[in-house]
């Protein structure tokens, strides 16, 4: 295309300012460093389209000029004959013998994006009246681009293809000419566009792993940094070959131009943008793979997270997000609905039509959080897939504990975390023999890292998720499993369930209501007969022992693990329709693909993509070349479109190139903040217990009795365990089979290390010769308790961590000469909430790590600061707090003796 020479009425560009660093007093010679363009004006040199010079930075208009035009038969410009795809600027020389200007030291690169006229390729118009007539050249397209990169921009022009037809014109980076293209040539344009702004893909790419600490903020700040950085970088070496070239002797003093301002990196509202218009041009390949997952165990889970991000005219009408995914840890289908359980017939009858045309065989196990039976009839859910009517539906265990778990009057009991291993102990027993390999296995690996001989100590060296993956579980059976609860529940309800506090771990009245109601579910969280739920994925060598890794696909974990993932996929509080559209599809799709390589049984390949179509294209002529494939491979209604067909609205539309859908994926409400987000993945099995727990020996009150457990056999059935919590003259039931130790005993009271002393009046005073005191109400013996409280006072200005056996025995001595009284264990009020108010589950979220932590706070400090409980409970505790405060008196007394108060 010809390009028509500017009107002389525009002004040219002007010259930057200039640093005069001569001196002001002495006459110079002044060099002038302005861009040539600017001051020459000869055949050779052609100024750009002056649309173009709006966009293109000034340093940049002379290479380009030079490079892409020259002058035609008749004097005006034209395109050059030697076309390329990337135009490079001129570097700066190594070596100056004259004064530098900054134009090479900052000139951006140039993508010439012309697939017409560059490989001869056919594009169609698009308009059905047309009869796929082709488009032919129209030249170079009257604007240009600047393209945010990694580290810098690069400028961007095009050409206009133009239908003889109907006269319609269109541009060669717009959708409907890339759709065209093989991806060979389509490849090579890794931009992109929306009405505004343009992007280069290496820096969309940043934004796609919404991982933990990788957020909008997060990819902001480093773009503004690597800019920053590169600006600097450049603007050093231009002022060190300048400052270098005044330096040689005999120079005379120079005005040197001033460097270009560095580049604004846009906000996250216009890197969101760009990245919802990203995924929009892959929406299709999407939805195709979302639509191809199945799986032989399902689980559905249902979360209201999620909805409070749902924005616009949409806002108020999806209460609930269900989930459907498989055992590998893939979601099958995701949908919004206006209620929990209803609505999810036609996302049921769609899942249902996809096995049948796939041709794959319909799931064995559904589990579920709730709905999973029925007293009378058939469930709901059972009715809702009769579509399958070999489906089995479970209970997920998770669910079932957390609501057993509601019968504690709180969670941050000293023994609610031994409650929940003793309950996970009731309803679960261990492989015998993968126990015992991985126990011979780690006491190998522990010898050989110097480790002293192990024996029954190895037990505490095993972790969870060593357990998880080496070692397979099943569920006890219903009749066992309900006769170790009630003894468990009937332990916990006696005076061994309080803590040191006296502060019940059970609420009686609540507890049995609950066990009544979850009694009948006990069948429900039983493991199906003749479904493998395990997975033998590899093997892998510790302590020279061959171990075998196992996945387990039973309960719905990874499920809620996904609905946390998506939860922060979404950025921002708020998103419209569209855009949480765009992000719960693309959260999804990357998702599946993160856990893709658990449903193949060959290795996963080192390469990462999740651009399916190139992955297709690379293998398909990888196979025909050289015949093998370089990565290994593998429409309903989903997320806001679902709710929309329940709520008769209809969803915007989704075409990247309309002007609606740039206009709705700029609403955003997502603001710039200095701290970041993200998320983890919730991959730990709450069921799993303390392997330390399980397996170690009973010590205490609270036990586990004799433990059967299993062969190796992948088809062997596992005994069942009888659980004993207290010495019973009575055996419980039991297999027969290897017996063993599976749960804990209950954590008697430590001993305190007091600190090291000397007693000084120890032993020298004779009981019998002493006088009998009382204390304010008359009751003997109180010499006894003083003589014990100041000698426990006394040991708190020492400084060694342990007692002498004279010490201890001191202490000894002095209790004993207590009253039985004075010995009685303390029984505090109760100081605790009868009915939980907060958690979906009536019970906090996050239980504490460290029992005992909450209740000894709540045994110190009330509510406004007053103390929880009163001292006189108990004479000692409250004869030391005396002794404490005359010790540590106050200042406010110590300022009221001085004034004689």
């Amino acid at each position: 295309m010809i390009v028509q020479t500017p009107d002389p009425t525009v002004p040219t560009s002007v010259p930057r300012a200039t640093a005069d660093v001569s001196n002001p007093a002495q006459p110079c010679r002044i060099v002038s460093t302005a861009p040539s363009g600017a001051l020459l004006q000869g055949p050779s040199v052609v100024q750009l389209p002056r649309l173009w010079s709006e966009t293109i930075p000034p340093e940049d208009h002379k290479w380009i000029g030079k490079r892409l035009f020259k002058i035609g038969s008749k004097g005006k410009p034209a395109l050059r004959d030697d076309l390329q795809l990337w135009y490079y600027p001129p570097q700066p020389a190594l070596i100056n013998n004259q004064a530098s200007a900054p134009d090479r030291f900052f000139c951006h690169t140039l993508l010439l994006w012309m697939p017409y006229k560059l490989w001869r390729v056919k594009v169609l118009c698009p308009n059905p009246a047309c009869g796929q007539h082709q488009l032919t050249g129209g030249g170079l397209h009257k604007r240009a681009q600047q393209v945010l990169d990694i580290d810098r921009t690069y400028n961007m022009v095009t050409e206009t293809l133009i239908c003889t037809k109907c006269r319609a014109s269109h541009v060669s980076w717009s959708q409907t000419v890339l759709q065209q293209l093989d991806l060979g040539h389509r490849s090579e344009f890794q931009v992109i566009l929306t009405r505004k702004y343009a992007c280069d893909m290496r820096v969309i790419r940043l934004l796609r792993e919404r991982g933990l600490g990788n957020s909008p903020t997060r990819v902001i700040k480093q773009l503004r940094e690597n800019h920053s950085e590169q600006w600097l970088h450049r603007v050093a070496r231009y002022t060190t070959q300048c400052v270098d070239f005044l330096n040689q002797p005999g120079v005379m003093p120079v005005n040197f131009q001033e460097p270009p301002d560095p580049t604004v990196v846009p906000s996250c509202k216009w890197l969101l943008t760009v990245y919802s218009q990203d995924i929009l041009t892959r929406l299709d390949e999407i939805h195709a793979r979302i639509t191809s997952t199945y799986g032989s165990v399902l689980k559905m889970d249902s979360t209201k997270k999620i909805t409070k991000k749902l924005a616009g005219t949409a806002r108020g009408t999806g209460l609930w997000l269900t989930s459907v995914g498989n055992e590998f840890g893939q979601v099958l289908i995701s949908v919004l609905t206006a209620q929990e359980r209803a609505g999810l017939d036609m996302m049921v009858d769609g899942l249902v039509k996809r096995y049948q045309q796939a041709g794959v065989n319909p799931p064995s196990v559904l589990y579920v959080d709730c709905g999973c039976c029925s007293e009378v009839n058939e469930s709901k859910l059972k009715t809702r897939f009769r579509g399958w009517q070999d489906l089995m539906i479970r209970l997920d265990i998770w669910h079932f504990m957390r609501r057993i778990a509601l019968g504690c009057t709180t969670d941050a009991h000293q023994l609610y975390p031994i409650f929940m291993s003793r309950l996970s102990a009731c309803i679960f027993e261990w492989d015998a023999a993968e126990v015992s390999i991985l126990r011979k296995a780690k006491r190998e690996l522990l010898m050989s890292q110097g480790w002293p001989a192990l024996t029954d100590d190895v037990n505490k060296h095993l972790t969870r998720e060593e357990m998880a993956l080496h070692c397979r579980r099943r569920t006890r059976g219903e009749e066992t499993t309900i006769l170790l609860l009630e003894q468990l529940f009937t332990e916990l309800l006696s005076s061994k369930g309080n803590d040191s506090l006296g502060v019940p771990l059970l609420d009686r009245e609540r507890m049995e209501h609950i066990w009544c109601v979850q009694k009948k579910h006990i069948k429900c969280i039983q493991d199906p007969l003749g479904v493998a739920l395990y997975t033998e994925t590899r093997s892998l060598t510790k302590g020279g022992v061959l171990l075998k890794t196992y996945r387990c696909a039973r309960g719905s974990t990874s499920l809620e693990s996904f609905h946390l993932h998506l939860n922060r996929f979404i950025p921002g509080t708020s998103a419209n329709s569209l855009n949480f559209q765009i992000y719960l599809l693309e959260g999804l799709h990357r998702w599946n693909q993160d856990r893709e390589a658990a449903s193949m049984s060959s290795e996963p390949s080192a390469l990462r993509s999740y651009t399916g179509e190139l992955v297709h294209c690379v293998n398909s002529n990888y196979e025909k070349m050289f015949g093998r494939i370089v990565v290994p491979t593998f429409c309903e209604l989903i997320g806001v479109q679902y709710l929309f067909q329940q709520t008769g609205q209809a969803l915007q539309d989704m075409n990247p190139d309309s002007e609606e859908t740039a206009e709705l994926i700029e609403e955003l409400n997502v603001e710039e903040r200095d701290e970041d987000e993200g998320f983890c993945d919730v991959s730990e099995d709450h069921t799993i217990a303390d392997p330390e727990d399980v397996l170690s020996p009973p010590s205490s009150t609270l036990t586990l009795g004799s433990s059967t457990v299993v062969t190796s056999s992948d088809t062997a059935v596992l005994g069942s365990t009888s659980l004993s919590l207290v010495p019973d003259p009575t055996p419980a039931p039991s297999s027969p089979g290897p017996s063993g130790t599976a749960v804990p005993p209950f954590p008697s009271e430590t001993s305190v290390s007091l600190l090291s002393s000397e007693p000084e009046d120890a032993g020298q005073d004779d009981d019998d010769d002493e006088e009998t005191a009382v204390d304010y109400q008359n009751v003997p013996g109180y010499q006894h308790v003083d003589k014990l409280a100041e000698y426990l006072v006394e040991l708190r200005g020492h400084k060694a961590l342990s007692l002498t056996n004279q010490e201890a025995s001191t202490i000894i001595e002095l209790w004993q000469n207590l009253v039985d009284q004075d010995k009685q264990r303390v029984v505090y009020a109760a100081r605790h909430q009868k009915r939980l108010l907060s958690g979906r589950f009536r019970v906090p979220k996050r239980p504490t790590k460290t029992p005992g932590v909450e209740s000894t706070i709540r045994s110190v400090l009330g509510a406004s600061s007053a103390p929880a409980q009163w001292p006189d409970c108990c004479r000692l505790v409250e004869t030391i707090f005396i002794r404490l405060c005359n010790t540590h008196p106050r200042e406010k007394a110590r300022e009221r003796c001085r004034d004689g108060l």
